[in-house]
């Protein structure tokens, strides 16, 4: 046994295990300290004679230059009402609301948002690293969202039951998040939800296709505009939620294929090269509307009701009151241009 652990086994028996590990941390602080006082000391000179060779060199390296950023500084953001609710708080109340018996996430990276759900769900990431205790009975898919769509049955886990709630934050890439909702609209119930994250940049360089920055949205917004020339069936609402906005889309139609057959037509739009260019009621949030007026609506319990009752008459009232909501927010963005035609 060494000197220490002799000295230390002594004063265990003689002051207790306790008062013995207080002085044992206060010796190692002590040694640490004097280590570092001796390492920063400036090599003494040499007595040798010139020209005497040194049997060890005393000249410090300089330290390796430190690795740029792997981001650069974001923009200034627009300026845009401050969001009262996230985007995962926005989620967890729309499970709370909504009662979905079937879930699906694409993208799914640490687990947050799915650690919400307590349906029947089915998670899709090719590069997930969960660190969130799940609490539903979940399938997770290690691939692409194009490639777990393009299987046999894609959501067999669930049994047959449409899907009531869906979440689309995978790539930030327009053409993915396009095809993602084009590949899970078929298997949404008439009554489901769709929550598409980031459709809100806050500046330009936040939708770049190549990310530059660590905020990043890409140019997922362009799903929003497509969705809204192609499908005025639907009802596509923004949500002013922190940090990059999000979308809910209502009115489903499974068996719609009018975006599956624009699809190419819109690729050259999906894919226009950088610097994007954001139009300004998506960056300072005129469109959107707020969660809490969302929230306040009788939308998500009508949507239930008609769901268990399985009688769907009556979903035309929530689409109207849906649809006041959406057009609230296209009015601020008709204000929002009148407003920079008089600036010019």
């Amino acid at each position: 046994m060494g000197i220490r652990s002799t000295v230390g086994s002594m004063l265990e028996s003689a002051i207790g295990r306790e008062r013995t590990n207080t002085i044992r941390r206060a010796e190692r602080r002590a040694r640490n300290a004097l280590a570092k006082g001796l390492a920063t000391e400036e090599p003494q000179k040499s007595s040798k004679k010139p020209g005497t060779k040194p049997a060890t060199s005393s000249v410090r390296k300089p330290a390796a230059s430190a690795r740029p950023p792997r981001w650069q500084p974001p923009d200034p953001f627009v300026s845009h009402p401050e969001p009262t609710m996230t985007r995962h708080e926005l989620l967890e109340v729309l499970h709370e609301r909504t009662q979905p018996r079937t879930y699906l996430e694409i993208g799914i990276r640490t687990g947050n948002s799915l650690a919400i759900s307590r349906a029947r769900s089915i998670g899709v990431d090719p590069f997930f690293k969960i660190d969130k205790p799940i609490h539903c009975d979940v399938q997770l898919i290690k691939s692409t969202s194009d490639e777990f769509f393009a299987r046999q049955d894609p959501v067999a886990h669930l049994h047959g039951v449409p899907v009531d709630l869906a979440f689309i934050d995978g790539m930030h890439l327009s053409e993915f998040a396009l095809r993602d909702f084009i590949n899970v609209e078929p298997f949404m119930a008439e009554t489901g939800v769709v929550v598409i994250d980031d459709v809100l940049p806050r500046n330009g360089l936040e939708a770049a296709r190549d990310r530059k920055t660590e905020p990043w949205t890409g140019d997922v917004y362009k799903v929003i505009d497509i969705l809204r020339r192609r499908r005025p069936d639907l009802v596509v609402l923004l949500v002013n939620t922190a940090p990059t906005g999000t979308a809910v889309v209502v009115g489903l139609d499974p068996g719609s294929t009018i975006l599956k057959d624009a699809y190419a037509a819109e690729e050259e739009y999906l894919l226009w090269p950088d610097p994007q260019t954001p139009p300004p009621e998506f960056m300072d949030r005129s469109i959107a509307v707020e969660p809490d007026v969302l929230l306040a609506s009788s939308a998500c319990e009508q949507l239930v009701g008609a769901r268990e009752s399985g009688v769907f008459a009556g979903l035309t009232s929530v689409w109207s009151e849906l649809q006041r909501l959406e057009a609230a927010g296209k009015e601020s963005d008709v204000k929002h241009e009148g407003e920079n035609a008089d600036d010019r």
